[in-house]
């Protein structure tokens, strides 16, 4: 594995940390980032920014306004924007309208290319991804999955409740997973004005970033037509690892890098701030916490960098990216907690960056799959023996 960057890499590296160091962060402070994340038109705003540098949507390809990033790239790329909360939201590459993009490029026909993917790739609308129900449906374990799809002629009448539905709230595009009467899961692609999709109501959660918060959705005699099945009928379960594995792995790179800011506002604090006659982090006890952190971050880059590396040579992945999504979300975790503490009474206020992204990155080692299911997963890989190179 060569880890070396390009000369091109570098200078795309560059220029994504000025631009959110120069244009995004001082909008943190700004009134429009509700406890539901930013406004429509705080996000448009920083839509514009993000257009008018030449950075928007880098994951698509070029055919719909990307930069055609592979996984490599992307690992360097969004970990610079993921420094400030805000900026993956700006590069439109923040979820759930990442992975979605990723999934209609790889899966979905032409014609819902050119009514969904270029408007989303262009930062025009939102979508949401309506897979999490409530109990008894389908949540860590898909199979148990309670919404229907019943044909009735040319058309699937779609019935159930999500929740958990990042970005529900102001999307234009759902893709929403359903089983069909025989019992097989398939993905259907709408449009969220169609009568029978009901965003209930948002649900208030730790986290503040994702534009739209997270929504409880009613689906009741949503009528979809047979031409919006996203891919085959039937394949639903195949096409969500198809966007998970690579979903989950740029979780990881954009929280590696809200985890090295809050480590850099942290190293600042313990270099300035004085306590018993030296400074803060001339004392093991921060100083120990501080090179903990250099190895969580070092630990959780590689990991990522190994697995974009797995999905570059065009495997799915998905063994590697449950042990980066462990990996990575426990390490970054530990890095903040450390920052919190070493800030002190600070930390747990709003005068620094560190408490929101501590409360933003909480929710980290559960979506995507909890750890425990990654590390259940992982567990029985091994005991079955199942080549892991594959």
């Amino acid at each position: 594995m060569d880890f070396s960057f390009s000369a091109e890499l570098t200078e795309l590296q560059e220029r994504v940390r000025i631009f959110i160091r120069e244009k995004i962060i001082p909008y943190e402070r700004d009134p429009r980032l509700t406890a539901h994340g930013p406004t429509e038109e705080l996000r448009d705003e920083l839509i514009t920014l993000a257009k008018q540098a030449g950075l928007l949507s880098s994951h698509v390809s070029p055919t719909f306004g990307g930069l055609g990033l592979d996984h490599r790239s992307k690992a360097v790329v969004f970990e610079e924007a993921g420094y400030s909360l805000l900026g993956p939201v700006a590069l439109n590459i923040a979820a759930p309208d990442e992975g979605n993009m990723h999934l209609l490029e790889a899966v979905a026909s032409d014609a819902h290319k050119a009514r969904w993917l270029r408007p989303l790739a262009a930062g025009e609308i939102r979508s949401c991804f309506c897979m999490t129900e409530p109990p008894p449906g389908a949540g860590s374990d898909p199979s148990m999955l309670q919404t229907t799809a019943v044909r009735d002629g040319d058309h699937f009448i779609i019935n159930g409740t999500k929740w958990f539905t990042t970005g529900a709230y102001g999307a234009s595009v759902a893709i929403i997973m359903a089983k069909l009467e025989d019992g097989r899961a398939t993905m259907f692609l709408t449009d969220t004005d169609r009568p029978g999709f009901v965003v209930e109501r948002l649900m208030h959660s730790m986290d503040s970033c994702f534009p739209g918060g997270h929504g409880v959705v009613r689906l009741e005699g949503l009528r979809i037509p047979a031409c919006d099945i996203l891919g085959e009928l039937g394949e639903g379960f195949k096409y969500a690892q198809i966007r998970l594995s690579p979903a989950r792995l740029t979780h990881c790179m954009r929280w590696l890098g809200a985890a090295r800011r809050a480590h850099d506002i942290a190293t600042d604090y313990a270099r300035q701030r004085f306590a018993f006659g030296k400074p803060l982090g001339s004392h093991e006890g921060v100083s120990f916490m501080l090179a903990d952190n250099e190895i969580d971050l070092h630990a959780a880059r590689l990991s990522i960098w190994h697995t974009a590396w797995v999905l570059d040579q065009g495997r799915l992945g998905i063994h590697e990216s449950s042990i980066s999504k462990v990996l990575a979300s426990e390490a970054e975790w530990r890095i903040v907690d450390r920052c919190v503490q070493i800030l002190g009474g600070q930390g747990v206020t709003d005068e620094y960056m560190v408490a929101r992204i501590f409360t933003d990155m909480r929710a980290f080692r559960i979506y995507d799959g909890p750890s425990e299911v990654h590390r259940w997963s992982i567990g029985k890989r091994v005991v079955k023996g199942i080549d892991r190179s594959r």
